[in-house]
């Protein structure tokens, strides 16, 4: 069949499952989930004969919403916050993870322009962090302690203030995405050219491990976050930019409430990342060195699973139990 005569073919049965989803018109998820078989069917005939055709990312992201809508409606006997973190999440981290993908990558972009610029203008780090925080941070290294600064202050008040903070930085980062994605790209590009910066500054002064062993306790969770929350950002830009079949204040609620939900779920990495910086990281020069290693690889880890890797364990799961169910 030709590619026009199988859009032709189709074209009102997406268009009314598409319908049906967003307004949550269906009697039961039974027939939702026997509306999806179709639909993936659909998607795999296309990818076999039309394998470069656009319809291949309708069919994919609209299979992605119906398969969130099943698991939204199924009756589930785990409590709803629970299956915020647990369901809800990672399959919309599975659906948009492209747009992570791309924050990530503007993130690596970022920090080494930082880092660069560093490398070949001997004032750049004093223009982007301030000769105060500079030379007292030249002095913390000729004192043996490179990150002594997060020394400063109580327990409690460097938590809270450092916690306040960073939900600020990635709250900002996600509601200036209503300027196209644009102001989400500024908040990493400011952050990120402070970050390569500081970080070079450490190598060029041969404290580099031991930065890395302070910095990063904390900083893997909290970088992780940011760049998280400017992933929501990204696709709150998206949704006004590219509305798709919808309107554009209709794709942009959409896109805002999926933007919510992952900027929520980051609150949970931001307070233990305060946390670690308040009370872990002041010791970090006096700790043994595979602990402040164990605490940077163990966050990293636990962050990395949960929103790169997680989300495609559970749409496998989900998809084995899925198809079953609905052909009995």
């Amino acid at each position: 069949m030709r590619e026009v005569a199988f859009i032709k073919q189709n074209k009102e049965k997406w268009l009314s499952f598409e319908t049906a989803i967003f307004n949550n018109d269906f009697k039961n998820p039974d027939e939702l989930a026997s509306q999806y078989i179709q639909l993936i069917n659909d998607l795999s005939y296309a990818q076999t004969y039309y394998p470069k055709s656009k319809v291949i990312t309708y069919l994919n992201q609209l299979a992605a919403k119906a398969f969130q809508k099943i698991y939204k409606t199924k009756r589930e006997d785990s409590n709803r916050i629970v299956a915020f973190w647990k369901t809800e999440v990672p399959l919309i981290m599975y659906q948009y993870r492209k747009f992570v993908y791309i924050a990530f990558i503007i993130f690596t972009l970022f920090t080494m322009i930082g880092a660069f610029s560093a490398a070949n203008d001997g004032e750049f780090v004093r223009s982007i962090l301030g000769d105060e925080y500079v030379n007292m941070t030249l002095e913390n290294i000729e004192a043996g302690n490179p990150v002594a600064v997060y020394k400063s202050g109580s327990n409690w008040g460097s938590f809270i203030g450092i916690t306040v903070n960073n939900l600020r930085v990635g709250v900002i980062a996600f509601v200036l995405g209503i300027f196209g994605g644009l102001g989400t790209v500024y908040i990493l590009f400011k952050n990120c050219i402070m970050l390569g910066s500081f970080q070079y500054f450490f190598h060029e002064k041969d404290v580099f491990w031991e930065s890395v062993r302070g910095i990063w306790i904390h900083g893997a969770m909290e970088i992780f976050a940011i760049v998280i929350s400017a992933a929501a950002g990204l696709i709150l830009g998206a949704s006004i930019l590219f509305p798709g079949t919808h309107s554009r204040f209709t794709s942009f609620k959409e896109g805002a409430k999926t933007g919510v939900k992952i900027l929520i779920s980051t609150f949970p990495f931001t307070f233990f990342a305060g946390f670690l910086e308040g009370f872990i990281t002041r010791y970090s020069q006096e700790m043994p060195k595979m602990i402040s290693v164990g605490i940077i690889l163990v966050t990293l880890g636990c962050i990395s699973y949960y929103y790169l890797i997680y989300p495609f364990v559970l749409k496998k799961k989900l998809d084995a139990q899925l198809i079953p169910q609905s052909l009995k």
